[in-house]
């Protein structure tokens, strides 16, 4: 007999694009350097400020 909890019944698995819209609504703002959307400007914007928080592409500081 297989149970399924109630609490997760209906819960379904949503797409990254669908989890950064969730979290941009809730002040989180998840966003890939290589999004063709946005322009050059723009990526390097998000480069500079992920490697100032987050250190360089293999994650260390500086």
């Amino acid at each position: 007999m297989t149970m399924i909890s109630k609490i997760y019944g209906h819960a379904g698995q949503r797409d990254g694009e669908q989890l950064r819209r969730d979290g941009w609504r809730t002040g989180i703002f998840a966003v890939s350097v290589s999004d063709q959307r946005l322009t050059t400007m723009e990526r390097e914007a998000i480069r500079a400020i992920g490697e100032r928080l987050y250190g360089g592409a293999h994650g260390t500081r500086s």
